[in-house]
């Protein structure tokens, strides 16, 4: 089981997946300290996907219960906290289709595919995509429910 630690080296630019997108900007105290430590050091770029601001778009449109984010407000908050906005590619869209099928939720699968095509870690809270490998992950421990 891999999980981040501020010791671990990591040398690429790090994606974070949607979950922790939305605690850093609902509910930061929720975010692993790991995580923390690296959103304050600063030493290689953040990322989020336009995948993430996707399905908060669509998870608020629906109404889903308890679900009230403006995605918008979103975007613009994380960029203000000096996250880099990484847009979907067909070439992204197209490497879904490679992937084994490990994950079933298409957002997560296309984070997946956007990290292995630029060469990201992705960050995740979503313990299943560890299955995808090294280049993912799981920010588990020192969260509730990790």
């Amino acid at each position: 089981m891999e999980t981040a630690s501020s010791s671990q080296p990591n040398l690429s630019p790090q994606l974070l997946d949607t979950q922790l997108l939305l605690w850093l900007a609902i509910a930061p105290d929720r975010l692993p300290a790991p995580l923390r430590t690296d959103l304050s050091d600063r030493r290689l770029p953040l990322l989020f996907s336009v995948v993430s601001l996707w399905e908060v778009a669509i998870k608020t449109s629906l109404g889903k219960p308890g679900f009230l984010v403006d995605a918008t407000q979103l975007r613009d908050g994380l960029k203000q906290q000096g996250l880099q906005e990484l847009g979907i590619a067909p070439e992204h869209a197209l490497a879904v289709q490679h992937l084994p099928l490990i994950h079933r939720d298409p957002f997560d699968r296309l984070l997946v595919a956007q990290a292995i095509h630029h060469g990201l870690t992705l960050l995740t809270a979503d313990r299943t995509l560890r299955g995808y490998g090294e280049q993912v992950i799981w920010m588990g421990n020192g969260w509730p429910g990790g």
